[in-house]
């Protein structure tokens, strides 16, 4: 029976999603998985400067990156093992993974019956890619969570609306503000995802008069609640940064980024100002995301047949939401500086395939409602096949995590060939870092190695870094009479000041890692250590 999911039906889905989640934690912590994203550190990096930084505070949040991530990590990240190992951003994720699988289970459960929905949500929730990703400081297994549950919020808005039920509806709707607020301030395709739920309720509740008369009130709060998450972050751009717009256009926006990566003369990737190549290259990284081998092209084709269906029965809102991630990749690929790479197609390398899994839920719930549907069909001129389709799905599935997680999953590949020069160089430089005098002042450019202080155990307060600029800029106007020890990687503001004023400064040491700027490590002849300080 198609019906929504009660509170003791969810449950079991979530107990066993967490000791699915805890599995992977195990497996991707001991193997060394955890902090192989860049992406990672510098997340958990961010969370720990919020409190440990020499002017601590929500200035210390940055303007390209959105805070909620970061905010999350704050209770965990301060504990300095927890910091070092990468649990400190498990635990979050961990805790989204349950909440998104929970919530897809009951979003499919309006639309199949329990074991269809189950289905759907062994397909999501055993994902090789998804587990690994929620056991790091990823920002995706957060967004799906907040995205699987906007839309049955959304959903259930909806229909309590149908039935004129306003009480219901006023409450929901001030929900919704709120989850598409944590949705704003955790990506920036939540910023569109929140424009659309805002239309798709606005309109129902067009439809329903007599409703919009009685929640009006709230309707308008559920309105400046929507806008209010776009609205402050370009407040806090323009009093931090002096640009409201830092986030698209500063020095650390996706398009900065991407010029500084380019090799001159490479020209532009494959995609670019190409809504055609973008749609394809995103298609098959969701593929490959999804599916092992070629079985991702049969799963898009069926869900896009069962997203068809899902609008026949009225389920219009859930494609257009789970959908949507495709329209903004889209979008961001050709026009937005984002470059997608994966092996199949060229330049055959890994670059932002974890951009795919915002697909993942749309491709659960409407390849099993297809599937359910299909199944509905045969149940009266094909009983014996209609009985063995959902054992058959069930064996597919679990031959598919199988199959993905011996080939290694996509997402953990390209975060194994993207760390190789990093984790090399940065244990380099940790070790270098940890014969220093405890508790000696460093100057040191951190945004992009700060797992050197991760591994080495030396809290950021300890360091002058870009991040507190008034102490930052008069550091690097005096290296020597500022700081014990002086970190200079090639072409940093640190190298640059350290050219300019090298008068007290006695090079040590020479580090450099293939892929990696070289790094310069000084002593100051003018920096008094603390006695017994060696």
């Amino acid at each position: 029976m198609v019906r929504p999911a009660t509170r003791e039906e969810t449950r079991p889905v979530a107990l066993a999603a967490v000791v699915v989640g805890f599995v992977a934690l195990i497996v991707s912590f001991l193997r060394g998985y955890v902090l192989l994203y860049g992406d990672a550190v510098a997340h958990l990096g961010i969370a720990r400067r919020i409190l440990d930084s020499r002017n601590p505070g929500l200035s210390q949040l940055g303007g390209v990156w959105l805070p909620l991530p970061h905010l999350l990590m704050v209770p965990f990240v301060q504990k300095m093992e927890w910091w070092q190992n990468g649990l400190a951003g498990s635990w979050p994720s961990l805790l989204c993974y349950v909440a998104g699988v929970a919530g897809l289970y009951r979003l499919a459960r309006r639309m199949m019956t329990p074991k269809w929905a189950l289905a759907a949500t062994l397909f999501f929730g055993l994902n090789p890619n998804l587990l690994y990703l929620s056991t790091t400081a990823m920002t995706e297994p957060l967004f799906l969570a907040l995205l699987i549950w906007l839309t049955l919020l959304t959903v259930e808005c909806v229909d309590a609306i149908h039935r004129g039920k306003t009480g219901f509806v006023a409450r929901r709707m001030i929900l919704i503000a709120l989850f598409i607020m944590a949705a704003v301030f955790t990506r920036y395709d939540g910023w569109v995802l929140g424009a659309v739920v805002w239309c798709v309720v606005a309109w129902e509740l067009r439809r329903k008069r007599d409703v919009w008369r009685a929640v009006a009130p709230f309707f308008v709060v559920f309105t400046l609640l929507t806008v209010a998450g776009p609205l402050s972050w370009l407040a806090y751009n323009q009093h931090f940064f002096h640009d409201a717009l830092d986030f698209m256009r500063g020095p650390y926006s996706a398009g900065a980024i991407e010029r500084k990566t380019t090799p001159p003369g490479a020209g532009h990737y494959r995609g670019w100002h190409n809504p055609v190549w973008a749609l394809i290259l995103y298609m098959r990284t969701a593929q490959l995301d999804a599916a092992a081998w070629e079985i991702g092209f049969a799963v898009m084709a069926v869900a896009i047949a069962g997203s068809v269906l899902a609008v026949r029965r009225g389920f219009t809102q859930v494609v257009i939401l789970l959908w949507l991630p495709l329209a903004f990749y889209v979008y961001s690929v050709a026009f937005g500086s984002v470059p997608i790479f994966i092996p199949p197609l060229w330049p055959h390398s890994y670059y932002n395939s974890r951009y795919g899994m915002e697909l993942l839920p749309a491709l659960a719930v409407f390849l099993f409602f297809a599937v359910a549907w299909i199944e509905q069909r045969w149940r009266a001129s094909q009983p014996l096949k209609s009985r063995l389709m959902h054992p058959i799905a069930l064996a597919l599935i679990a031959a598919n995590t199988v199959a993905m997680m011996y080939r290694v999953p996509l997402v953990l590949k390209e975060a194994q060939v993207n760390s190789t020069t990093r984790v090399a160089f940065e244990a380099a430089l940790a070790r270098e870092l940890k014969s220093f005098p405890a508790g000696v002042p460093i100057l040191m450019y951190v945004s992009d190695h700060v797992g050197a202080l991760q591994q080495a155990g030396i809290p950021l307060k300890q360091t002058w870094n870009e991040n507190d600029y008034d102490s930052w800029m008069a550091a690097l106007a005096d290296p020597a009479g500022r700081a014990a020890y002086v970190i200079a990687m090639a072409g940093d503001a640190v190298s640059k000041a350290v050219a300019e004023r090298p008068q007290g400064l006695t090079e040590l040491t020479v580090l450099c890692t293939t892929g990696q700027p070289c790094a310069r490590i000084y002593r100051s002849e003018r920096f008094s250590l603390p006695p017994g300080a060696s």
